[in-house]
């Protein structure tokens, strides 16, 4: 029977079991989802299978970095609870598995989750430590980053950065990570600004100036101001640089330093995760049998 890789992912997604466990399951169930997932529970596979549903908002990034200080990695691994976030063996399966992505020289997610990791894959070593943790926990994103010089910066464990910088100085890469990490810039510059984007912020200007009154020369400066001025505020090089004095932007230090940002990633624990929204007062009544 030949089955799809569409029908594999999902039952990896539902079960947590490796891709080998997952096509052999299909195959023995006839391709019936429900049928391989029991399959694989009675094989002691999917331990993870009940808890994959819940969410995981919280956890860690890990962060990665080559000898060479050209390459670096970001693995975003989730968990419930804050408490499990700080958990010992959940922090070092966090760092392991970056360095793992690092020595495999990947940032893909699904190509991470396949990699050997102590004499087992990481996915395997994930359904071991959901099983022994008693959470769901997800490696969900990566980033991996490479350039002449890496500046990279961890902000506790719920932000990393890297930042790839051709010229300057590692102190200035390292700023510059710290950067990013504070003020969030979407794009390198404006010029890195999709058409689409764009496109949308000048429909807005349009709308806001168009009853102006001015002649359509001018209206088209003002427009144009306005665009400049509100994707300025999203980019980094426009941005008022946080270690200096407030008053150059990111492109101006820059300039004075000979230096050039390639890019940078950054990842915040959780973010795009729909999280729960707790009712304490409700929890309790539950509790109480009041409620």
């Amino acid at each position: 029977m030949n089955i799809s890789a569409q029908l594999v992912k999902e039952l990896r997604e539902r079960s947590g079991a490796g891709m080998m466990e997952c096509k052999k399951a299909l195959a023995e169930s006839g391709g019936d989802l429900d049928a391989a997932i029991e399959y694989l529970r009675k094989q002691g596979l999917a331990k993870a299978d009940k808890k994959a549903s819940r969410i995981a908002a919280e956890g860690r990034i890990a962060l990665a970095v080559a000898d060479d200080g050209r390459r670096a990695v970001l693995v975003e691994v989730n968990c419930e609870t804050d408490f499990v976030a700080k958990d010992e063996s959940f922090v070092r399966f966090a760092e392991e598995v970056a360095k793992a992505a690092l020595a495999a020289d990947t940032g893909e997610i699904e190509r991470i989750r396949d990699l050997p990791l102590n004499g087992r894959t990481v996915e395997e070593e994930r359904q071991a430590l959901v099983a022994r943790i008693g959470e769901n926990i997800q490696v969900r994103r990566a980033a991996r980053l490479e350039g002449p010089r890496i500046g990279h910066y961890l902000h506790g464990s719920r932000i990393g950065v890297l930042l790839a910088l051709e010229g300057g100085e590692e102190t200035l890469a390292r700023e510059l990570a710290m950067h990013v990490a504070a003020l969030k810039p979407v794009w390198i510059s404006v010029e890195t600004v999709p058409g689409e984007v764009l496109a949308k912020e000048r429909e807005i200007a349009l709308a806001q100036v168009k009853d102006s009154g001015k002649p359509p020369e001018i209206l088209e400066k003002m427009v144009e101001g306005k665009v400049r001025k509100a994707l300025s505020e999203q980019t980094l090089l426009g941005q008022a640089f946080v270690k200096g004095d407030g008053k150059e932007t990111v492109a101006e230090v820059l300039r004075k330093r000979a230096a050039k940002v390639i890019g940078f990633v950054r990842l915040e624990v959780g973010e795009g995760v729909e999280k729960k929204a707790e009712n304490f007062a409700e929890e309790v009544m539950k509790q109480a049998g009041l409620a």
